[in-house]
């Protein structure tokens, strides 16, 4: 039974990352669209694609992090307990 626990748990990691991956960047890049159409300048797309992928990875970025440090201060306490 924990090792379909572990299994689920890294699949909505997986899932939660690819998300907050990709919706900062469909998001700017539908931003880019409609900006580039209303003022005639079609290029936008592009700075706002790597805006949304920028923001993308600082999303993954603090997620990584808030993971790694709850799963070290996990550690910790099961060590001070032994």
């Amino acid at each position: 039974m924990r090792y379909k626990k572990s299994v689920y748990q890294s699949l909505v990691l997986i899932t939660q990352f690819g998300i907050s991956m990709l919706v900062p960047i469909l998001l700017c890049c539908f931003a880019g669209v409609y900006i580039g159409k209303r003022f005639q300048m079609e290029w936008l797309v592009i700075p706002f694609f790597f805006v949304g992928a920028l923001a993308g990875f600082r999303n993954i970025y603090v997620m990584a992090k808030k993971i790694y440090q709850q799963k070290s201060e996990k550690e910790q306490r099961r060590v001070k307990k032994n």
